[in-house]
């Protein structure tokens, strides 16, 4: 067994490897696989292996993420991430995934890195460490990963039509792509952070505006919602797994609305337009992606999916 660097040549056997022991979960595309663990910028190719053995096949591989882009948008330089961490189950306890796991957190560290998080990276496929995984929860506890708090995603298989809502004081729209500017001033100004650089990629990757609903008081915007669906630019996080459906799949989130104009019922309101406008793109089930307000959900028929536990380790 030797340890190699991150290389896009082994994509086929990183994807056959991922599907071999995921796919029931999480089945994975190539192009998806492409889209977060190749081309973001963030992903450390330094800080990234993949695992061989004797016969020079795929047995592991780990992707580790710094923070890399160089538009300002507030995120944290001092933080890193592991977006996946995977063994064959053939070769699990023999130490292979201690091993790629501090080979990650050296580099990273090196780098300049002081707190690591196991998801929840830019372009992620999993905001933590999914529920069912109990050997690896084990495995982050055993080198000093501590939970931080349960998110989840959440389903509505739409066995019923939902309708605009109506409210005069607002009026609910899908984005222009005249509006571009309007709404990353909207985000800068109320969610500074990584919404505003997932909606700066969002256009560089040739959005357009249809996956974003906003909701405007006077003209001006006061609220959003991200909507996805098969159509859209690239393959975004609450459409990643897809394919364990047959009919055509939707996602919903991040939304927030204007501090000073929440209390106003507009978050349950821009969430039922979203509904509305996704179900007149014939879409007949509805994600929603890391989350911790269930009840909220609820009130609109979501129900809990999948759970996964945020894992952070401080590197100082």
């Amino acid at each position: 067994m030797k340890i190699i660097a991150w290389k896009r040549d082994r994509l086929e056997e990183l994807v056959e490897l991922w599907n071999k022991e995921l796919a029931v979960d999480f089945p994975m595309r190539k192009e998806l696989f492409i889209q977060n663990s190749f081309n973001d910028v963030n992903v450390s190719y330094e800080g990234s292996y993949i695992a061989v053995d004797d016969q020079d096949h795929v047995i592991g591989f780990v992707v580790a993420k710094r923070w890399q882009e160089t538009i300002d948008v507030k995120m944290d330089p001092k933080g890193g991430w592991i977006q996946v961490l995977l063994i064959d189950s053939a070769h699990r306890g023999k130490g292979l995934g201690t091993k790629l796991l501090k080979r990650a957190e050296a580099q990273l560290k090196g780098n300049g890195v002081e707190e690591m998080q196991l998801g929840g990276d830019p372009f992620h496929y999993f905001s933590g460490i999914p529920d069912q995984y109990k050997n690896a929860q084990k495995l982050a506890k055993k080198h000093g990963y501590t939970k931080r708090v349960d998110t989840y995603d959440l389903i509505n298989h739409l066995d019923k039509k939902y309708d605009l809502p109506v409210d005069n004081s607002v009026v609910f729209s899908i984005l222009k792509k005249e509006e571009e500017v309007d709404l990353i001033l909207f985000l800068e100004r109320c969610f500074p952070g990584r919404w505003v650089y997932e909606t700066m990629k969002y256009f560089e990757m040739n959005g357009d505006g249809r996956e974003f609903v906003v909701v405007k008081k006077k003209g001006q915007i006061i609220g959003f919602c991200r909507i996805n669906d098969s159509h859209s630019p690239f393959i975004a996080q609450n459409v990643y797994w897809s394919p364990l459906f047959e009919q055509e799949v939707g996602g919903i989130g991040p939304l927030g609305i204007d501090a000073n104009e929440q209390k106003q019922g507009y978050g349950l309101a821009i969430v039922q337009a979203a509904i509305a406008y996704l179900q007149e793109r014939n879409t007949e089930t509805i994600i929603i992606d890391w989350t911790i307000l269930v009840d909220f959900y609820k009130k609109l028929d979501f129900n809990p999916w999948k759970i996964y536990g945020v894992y952070l380790k401080d590197l100082k």
